[in-house]
């Protein structure tokens, strides 16, 4: 259910600020437009892939910046090339493959064909047949490429801008937040695996939710009963100066207050519950600084995850005001032993459209957008932990929403 569009500057922001998000945000295909423009065609760094998806020559990757396809590939010398995945004869999509690997890119419409760097080499019928038809003499096949986008790495992942003028990736990410990125990507990765899930609400609700370190110990039964997530872990919630980027961390301590939850008043606990093959909970120590959870986002939608042994991006496209697609991408490191790659693969588990954990967060997602659609003027109450949008050491705030938003009203003008 959407609202009826408005002009995105006729949205009253209330007086208070981030600790309000009216919900026409969420609703209003004006508001969506203008993040097409300002955001993933802006001047932003968008998560495409994980280096190890495209590793050889000739791998290509299809996928999104917000809603604009592209294509990821990687030419005969090694090099990455992002390209719009528009045909520069009649705009057809000419990949249509998710990911696989050929010499050259050809529009199954009219055959123009494109190399990997994406360089028109072949047209059909360009000079006519038996002396009729044909395009002019002066046709240039340069003149008609893929349109090429920037591409930037940083250690295993791959991120792609519409804009010139766009910052160096780690300053992108920044400062405060880049250390735990480079905490899970410290040393090359492969993939083991995906999952797709298509949500019926709006992206930013996910975000939201990525933000959010006090919803896991309430909303996820999986999380409490078992001992993975609780309020009273250690950790907290840090983002970069600008509120692009944030980490959410927990931590088990020694002091911890491992009281059953329902004790505490909270309803996300149920004694009893036990597990067939209670080896999907063992874990390996393998960090320097070992969390039992830690969520990154980077602004729009790159969200990094470990939780216990699984790793996985989870990369968010935008399908319309009022839907998104979810794309995790599992991996462990390139040197990982069997072992490791088996207790990876069954704690992937936790996540996904069917995960243990996550299961419940689109469907909360969805349940705020089926709520909002005729909201009116109204606005989210987000004050938890106050007015702060700085990093705090404790799981009971809302802090990395407020620097969410803070920095989304500045790149939107609103």
């Amino acid at each position: 259910m959407s609202s009826q569009a408005v002009r995105p500057e006729e949205i009253q922001w209330p007086v208070e600020g981030p600790r309000r998000v009216p919900y026409a945000v969420f609703t209003d295909p004006a508001i969506y437009d203008r993040e097409q423009e300002r955001i993933f065609r802006g001047p932003a760094w968008s998560y495409v892939a994980l280096d190890a998806e495209v590793a050889a020559p000739g791998d290509f990757k299809a996928t999104f910046v917000g809603d604009s396809p592209i294509i990821l590939c990687r030419d005969e010398d090694g090099r990455l090339h992002a390209l719009e995945n528009r045909c520069a004869h009649r705009g057809a999509m000419v990949c249509r493959e998710l990911r696989g690997n050929r010499k050259d890119l050809q529009c199954v419409y009219h055959q123009w064909t494109y190399d990997l760097a994406g360089n028109l080499r072949g047209v059909p019928f360009r000079r006519g047949y038996d002396g009729k038809g044909g395009y002019p003499a002066d046709f240039d096949l340069a003149a008609h490429s893929l349109r090429r986008l920037n591409v930037a790495t940083h250690r295993s992942l791959v991120f792609v801008s519409f804009a010139d003028d766009v910052e160096p990736i780690e300053a992108y990410i920044g400062p405060a937040v880049l250390p735990w990125v480079d905490r899970v990507f410290h040393r090359p990765v492969k993939v083991l695996g995906y999952a797709r899930q298509f949500i019926h609400a709006n992206w930013k609700l996910y975000a939201e939710n990525v933000k959010d370190p006090y919803h896991a110990s309430l909303l996820h039964l999986f999380h409490a009963s078992f001992n993975i997530y609780r309020a009273n872990q250690g950790g907290g919630v840090q983002t970069d100066a600008t509120g692009r980027t944030s980490i959410i961390r927990a931590f088990r301590t020694a002091d911890q207050d491992n009281r059953p939850l329902d004790a505490m008043g909270l309803r996300t606990y149920q004694q009893g519950y036990s597990l067939s093959d209670p080896s999907i909970l063992e874990s390996r120590k393998e960090f320097e600084v070992e969390l039992t959870n830690s969520i990154n986002h980077v602004f729009p939608c790159l969200v990094v995850q470990q939780i216990q042994n699984t790793l996985a991006t989870r990369h968010i496209l935008p399908k319309g005001p009022d839907a998104f697609e979810l794309v995790f991408t599992f991996f462990g490191y390139a040197d990982d032993d069997e072992d490791m790659d088996r207790r990876r693969r069954k704690q992937a588990n936790f996540v996904g459209p069917a995960g243990y954990i996550s299961m419940e967060d689109g469907y909360a997602a969805e349940l705020v957008q089926q709520a909002i659609g005729r909201s009116g003027g109204e606005s989210s109450f987000i004050e938890l932990g106050g007015e702060a949008t700085v990093a705090e050491e404790n799981l009971q705030t809302e802090s990395a929403i407020r620097a969410f938003w803070t920095y989304y009203r500045s790149v939107m003008a609103l």
